[in-house]
Formats: structure tokens, C-alpha cells, sequence
């Protein structure tokens, strides 16, 4: 009868090195505050928003959404004060409204009680990055990023460099789990492998980049895989 496996004869666990997670339309269900805080900036502007203006708005920093108002609009509102007024109805729905995306509590809880270290890496603004910290926990992340924490937000890579240089790592070495073209753009430039859980934008299959429709399908053993063996 062959001996029992020892628990030190076991091989360990395989993990990612660590997990950077976009916030809005991927932790938290915020997306949809988003658009509706540029719905009714747009309407004030007498200008009505449609699917066609999704990818200008969705997963975009405020700066982008206000300059795309701004041109389309044709207002002699500056581009700042569309911002500031965007910035300030969404901060609003955001202090009313923060609900988990689905499987989202639990997978941070598997890499929690696994060691793996994550990080938020928003294009959202402090502020807001805050409001949802205070419902969804500071304590879940190692290192958090706001759009004001980088020279330039997504779709450049600096918001997914600074989270792994902060965190010690190698890009390449870790995984980005987001929901928007804009925010898989930017983790892809970064050498991130990227998990994508597309929120309302479709997100097209690509080197490194691994599309599920839930964060519920997601757990260690797949977030592992992503970046070969460790």
C-alpha cells in the first residue's frame, strides 16, 4: 500500500503574482452610474447621448467624456466645467448607489486567504475611488490608483505600470481583470495578462486576453494560468 503524500511532500499551489482590478463596471456595478451622470449632462446641453456614444463614455476618464460632450454638443460650456459637472453627478450616484458585481466579494476573498496581493487601478477620480472604498473595503487592496495618481489614465499603460511597480513586480507577472476595450487596452500595453468580464462595450478575444461573462466563473486556479506556470 503506497505511503500518504505528506503535506510538505506536496507541490504548492500555483498563484498569479498578484491581481490589479479595474473598479467601475468591475467590482462594483458603477458603470451604469457613469453613463447616466453623462446622459443627463448631455441633455442639459440639449444634446442626446446614444449606444453610438458608449465607447466615448464607458470605461473613459472624465477629461475624455467631457472633451467628446464638448465637440459633439457644441457648447460654449469650456471642456473643465462639462468635467467638473460630470465629476459631481457621478460622485453624487456613487454616494447613493455601490453594489458589488456578481463573484466579485468572493473571488478578493480566495486571493485574500491565498496571500495574493491585488491592487485598484481605476481612471475614476480619488474621490470617487474613496466613496466606493468606504462600502467595498480599504482592506482588500495593497495599492489603490485614482486618475490623478498617474501623468496620463487609460487607455495609456501608466495606471497599470505604476500598480505593479508599486507592488514590486513585473507586469507580465500579473493579471488585469477589467470590463471595458478602454481599460484591456491599457493593462494589455502594460504586458499584463487580462481578464476581461465585458460590462456593456464588447471586448474582442486577443493575445493574453481571456473573456468570461461573470466574475462568478472566475477563481485562483483560472486568474493562475494566465501567466504560466509559477
Amino acid at each position: 500500500m503506497p505511503e500518504a503524500t505528506s503535506e510538505a511532500a506536496k507541490p504548492a499551489a500555483r498563484k498569479p503574482a498578484a491581481v490589479l482590478f479595474d473598479m467601475d463596471g468591475t467590482l462594483v456595478d458603477t458603470e451604469h452610474l457613469w453613463w447616466q451622470a453623462a446622459v443627463e449632462c448631455a441633455a442639459e446641453l440639449d444634446f442626446v447621448l446614444t449606444d453610438a456614444d458608449l465607447p466615448e463614455v464607458l470605461g473613459q476618464a472624465v477629461e475624455h467624456t467631457a472633451a467628446h460632450l464638448h465637440r459633439a454638443s457644441r457648447t460654449t460650456l469650456s471642456e473643465l466645467e462639462l468635467a467638473v459637472r460630470l465629476n459631481d453627478s457621478f460622485t453624487d450616484k456613487v454616494a447613493a448607489e455601490v453594489v458589488p458585481r456578481p463573484g466579485a466579494l468572493a473571488l478578493l476573498a480566495e486571493l485574500r486567504d491565498a496571500a495574493v496581493p491585488t491592487a485598484l487601478v481605476s481612471a475614476s477620480p480619488r474621490r470617487v475611488v474613496d466613496l466606493v472604498l468606504g462600502t467595498l473595503g480599504r482592506d482588500w487592496f495593497a495599492v489603490t490608483l485614482a486618475a490623478e495618481d498617474t501623468p496620463r489614465t487609460k487607455p495609456e499603460p501608466d495606471p497599470y505600470l505604476a500598480a505593479a511597480a508599486r507592488l514590486g513586480l513585473d507586469p507580465a507577472d500579473c493579471v488585469a481583470v477589467e470590463d471595458t476595450p478602454t481599460g484591456v487596452a491599457s493593462a494589455h500595453a502594460a504586458g499584463c495578462a487580462v481578464l476581461a468580464v465585458p460590462s456593456a462595450v464588447p471586448i474582442a478575444a486577443a493575445a493574453r486576453i481571456t473573456l468570461l461573462d461573470s466574475l462568478e466563473q472566475a477563481d485562483l486556479a483560472l486568474l493562475a494560468g494566465l501567466t504560466g506556470p509559477r
